[in-house]
């Protein structure tokens, strides 16, 4: 049995101020992934569910990126209030929140 279902890695990378693609963490990162922690501590899922922080995912350009594994589903654009749809939605219910997708072909 493996230690967790699921792992979420949220992009907490820092890129110099002028980088053209900016950077995850100067978009909110940090305050993503400590509200996924929180959350899925609230709802009794951490456990079998992991949010950590990453090092550069290479997509810093969507936005605050993460990563769902197993899966490799992969959100751009996320902020402290998608988090509860990622989470009921995704990891609770195995549907991905479309909307939220990196649809661009590298992340396919």
């Amino acid at each position: 049995m493996p230690r967790f279902e699921k792992h979420i890695f949220i992009c907490e990378n820092k890129r110099p101020d002028n980088h053209p693609k900016g950077c995850c963490s100067d978009k909110g990162s940090v305050e993503v992934r400590e509200y996924f922690k929180q959350r899925l501590k609230e709802l009794g899922l951490g456990s079998k569910i992991r949010a950590n922080s990453s090092g550069c995912l290479d997509a810093c350009e969507f936005g605050v990126s993460a990563v769902v594994y197993p899966g490799q589903v992969w959100y751009g654009a996320v902020t402290k209030d998608d988090v509860d749809e990622i989470i009921q939605s995704h990891i609770i219910n195995n549907v991905p929140v479309e909307r939220l997708l990196i649809k661009d072909k590298r992340f396919i």
